[in-house]
């Protein structure tokens, strides 16, 4: 890695300003405010924009900024041995952290964080809680989910404001919110659907008075994200027994309505995620409809003050976003723009697919002069992302938005990667093809936990490609090779647990192959082979992925939600003991067959679209 500078700072040389943001950088980077090591100066400037620019001369570098976040990118590239004039036309640069699927990460881990973010140019976070902070007289809300305290938040926010990052409350207030009412009685009467608050129900909006107060108390932010997306079947549960049918439409307005109203009242402004209006307009609930309209009736209704932030993190070219984008000035709304690095049901962050869609998007952005934009970093089914692998995409994203080119001549984003995270910029993305073999076909986790006897996805692959087994082992096995003198490399991503998890997939394959073979050809000494040696050795594999992954969750999260994943461990390794039973059970003639593996469908079968999630792999039956 690159050779990371020592920056000496004095308080006659810097803005007083920055002290607070040196100060802090001081408790991990090498910044000082006493010693040897290049002098640092630093000058405010006009502009327009975030402006980063950063000048050496011998013993000394200068850094120019017209806003905090463009001081502490220069900081940044300081650290990093790089010379730069840099300019984005975003004001608001900014990451959202899904901190409510399982986990929750800890007030230490989110320092470390806020410091990265700040040292790339970031200047806003979300944390994204339906249910993880603590209310007064609701102890189901966030129960036995790691919930953080009114304390802890106000630490946090602090923090990030000696960095010059606005902290900003990202909660629901309408869907979304199956982690309260799963409790019973004690939100029955808030209850609309399984997912979704009852509209026009007055302890709904007692409820929400208690959340929006939450954070207009323990945040400085005079901003809060109130959610309100995907609420498919708004208006269909007990609203529709208590008062018939009404239009989506007009639930939703009238929700957001008494919603705005409560955030008025507690001096802050709203943003929600803007799909419901365009799916409401169609009848495919189809939020990229480039056509539909809403009416304008609809549009009247929208409190003018409340942000509509647009949400795409899967279309791959610019026209698509462009005409979002407008769609959202059409009806009256500045949108802020929300892309996505890619962590969700994933192990490790995924940079191909980032790559394809957040380029045509930050594209889209500048034609159309959006002033706002941040990436999600979503932990959809169960949160079990090494998120430190995820900084790979943050510094990649920022170089982005701060006009970087993707490959840049002079290895820029690896310099400053490496004075940032002390780690490998190539080498994550060289574990990140974990993630991108095949388009999101065969996702690593699913393959992980699909069930070793039954083969739900590893048998929907190969109806895609009766050779996929063996192309992916390949393909794990030269990671593998590139990544094993890594193994002790943790400072961003875990790469220890990331060769864990390579190592099972390798074994895992391999099994699954054999055993298909064998059982087809009834070759019994390969069958009492799997049963003895292959499946004990994937046992194994699989206790030192359970266990690096415990390991890398406890350093940055709280305790809770390990235990879907452990129990999740511990059903393959259950499993796996069950197909070597099933194996024995076979060759001792107590069964005529393995019904599992006759139950496979032949190749040319149709195939599933995609098999992300724990349910869909580990079981044909109901119960996960």
């Amino acid at each position: 890695m690159n050779q990371v500078s020592r920056l000496v700072w004095r308080p006659t040389d810097v803005p007083e300003e920055l002290h607070a943001l040196l100060s802090t950088l001081e408790e991990e980077f090498p910044v000082y405010s006493s010693g040897r090591g290049l002098k640092l100066k630093a000058k405010r400037v006009n502009g327009d924009g975030t402006i980063s620019r950063v000048k050496r001369s011998p013993g000394e570098v200068s850094v120019e900024y017209n806003s905090i976040a463009g001081a502490a990118r220069g900081i940044g590239s300081a650290l990093g041995n790089i010379e730069c004039d840099e300019n984005t036309p975003f004001k608001t640069l900014g990451i959202m952290l899904d901190v409510s699927r399982n986990m929750v990460m800890k007030v230490d881990y989110l320092k470390s964080y806020f410091r990265r973010l700040a040292l790339t140019g970031y200047n806003m976070v979300m944390l994204y809680t339906e249910d993880i902070y603590e209310l007064p007289d609701e102890p189901f809300f966030g129960y036995m989910r790691g919930a953080y305290s009114a304390d802890e938040i106000k630490e946090l926010d602090l923090y990030a404001s000696r960095l010059g990052i606005e902290l900003v409350g990202c909660i629901q207030t309408l869907g979304h919110l199956s982690q309260i009412l799963k409790w019973g009685t004690a939100y029955h009467k808030v209850k609309d659907t399984g997912n979704v608050l009852l509209v026009d129900e007055t302890e709904t909006y007692t409820l929400i008075e208690k959340m929006i107060r939450f954070w207009s108390e323990n945040l400085t932010s005079r901003r809060i994200h109130v959610g309100m997306d995907e609420t498919h079947d708004l208006g269909r549960g007990r609203f529709l027994d208590i008062h018939g049918y009404e239009n989506g439409f007009e639930l939703f307005n009238r929700q957001i309505a008494k919603v705005n109203e409560i955030c008025k009242k507690s001096g802050l402004s709203p943003l929600i995620w803007s799909d419901m209006y365009f799916r409401l307009a169609n009848p495919a609930q189809e939020y990229y409809d480039l056509k539909s309209p809403i009416p304008e009736s609809v549009q009247k209704k929208i409190p003018q003050n409340v942000q509509l932030v647009y949400w795409d993190y899967y279309h791959k070219d610019a026209e698509t976003y462009e005409g979002m984008l407008q769609r959202h000035r059409d009806i009256g709304f500045e949108p802020v723009m929300a892309s996505g690095i890619w962590t969700w049901t994933r192990l490790w962050y995924d940079h191909d697919l980032t790559k394809k869609t957040v380029i045509p998007c930050i594209q889209a952005c500048h034609r159309k002069k959006i002033s706002e934009l941040f990436f999600t970093m979503w932990g959809d089914n169960g949160g079990y992302c090494n998120y430190g692998s995820a900084l790979a995409g943050i510094v990649f994203c920022a170089d982005l938005a701060f006009g970087v080119p993707e490959n840049n001549p002079d290895d820029v984003t690896d310099r400053r990667f490496a004075a940032i995270c002390q780690s490998s910029y190539k080498a994550h993305l060289i574990a990140s093809d974990i993630e991108g073999f095949d388009e999101r076909a065969t996702i690593a986790a699913a393959l992980i936990w699909d069930d070793p006897l039954l083969g739900i996805l590893y048998s929907d692959r190969k109806r895609r490609d009766p050779e996929f087994d063996l192309k992916l082992s390949d393909h794990y096995d030269e990671m593998l090779r590139q990544l094993l003198p890594l193994q002790d490399d943790c400072f961003a991503g875990d790469f220890e647990h990331i060769i864990n998890a390579l190592q099972f997939l390798t074994l895992k394959l391999e099994l699954r192959n054999t055993l298909e073979e064998a059982y087809d050809f009834d070759d019994r000494i390969a069958l009492r082979q799997i049963a003895v040696a292959l499946i004990p050795s994937a046992i194994a594999a699989m206790r030192e992925f359970d266990a690096s992954f415990r390991r890398q969750w406890l350093k940055c999260a709280k305790p809770f939600g390990l235990e879907v994943i452990q129990a999740r461990n511990a059903t393959q390794i259950a499993r796996l003991e069950e197909t070597a039973q099933r194996i024995r059970e076979y060759l001792e003639g107590v069964v005529g067959s393995i019904e599992e593996l006759d139950a496979r469908l032949p190749v040319g079968e149709k195939t599933v679209h995609m098999l992300t999630q724990y349910h869909q792999v580990a079981t044909g039956s109901v119960g996960i």
